[in-house]
C-alpha cells in the first residue's frame, strides 16, 4: 500500500503536543485497514526517522442529533460520524519529527 494512503494526517491536539515532547511520541489518523508493521514502514519512510513502538486505537464515531427546519415545522434526525484509527508512534532517542514546522 502507498505511504500517502496509509498516513492520513498528523492529530494536532494539547495533548498530543505534550506527548511528543515528554514522551518522543506522535499521533496520527491513519487508514482503518492498516497493521501497526505498515504504520511503522510509512513513517520511517515519510519521515527518515527510526520508530521504536506502533500502538493503534480503534475509534468508535460519535452519534449525533440534528434538527432540520422545514415549512415550518422541526424534523429531528439522527446520523453517525464515521469510525477511525488512531496511530501513537513512538520514536527512537534522538529522533524528532516537527510537524508544525511543515515537514509533514
Amino acid at each position: 500500500m502507498d505511504i500517502s494512503k496509509i498516513i492520513l494526517g498528523p492529530l494536532l491536539t494539547e495533548k498530543s503536543a505534550a506527548l511528543s515532547q515528554v514522551h518522543n511520541k506522535y499521533a496520527f489518523k491513519v487508514t482503518r485497514s492498516s497493521n501497526k508493521t505498515m504504520i511503522k514502514n510509512a513513517i520511517e519512510k515519510r519521515f527518515k526517522v527510526k520508530v521504536r513502538k506502533v500502538s493503534t486505537i480503534n475509534v468508535k464515531g460519535k452519534t449525533k442529533n440534528m434538527s432540520v427546519k422545514s415549512s415550518g415545522h422541526v424534523l429531528r434526525t439522527s446520523g453517525k460520524r464515521p469510525n477511525w484509527k488512531k496511530a501513537l508512534v513512538t520514536l527512537k532517542k534522538d529522533h524528532k519529527i516537527d510537524l508544525v514546522g511543515g515537514e509533514y
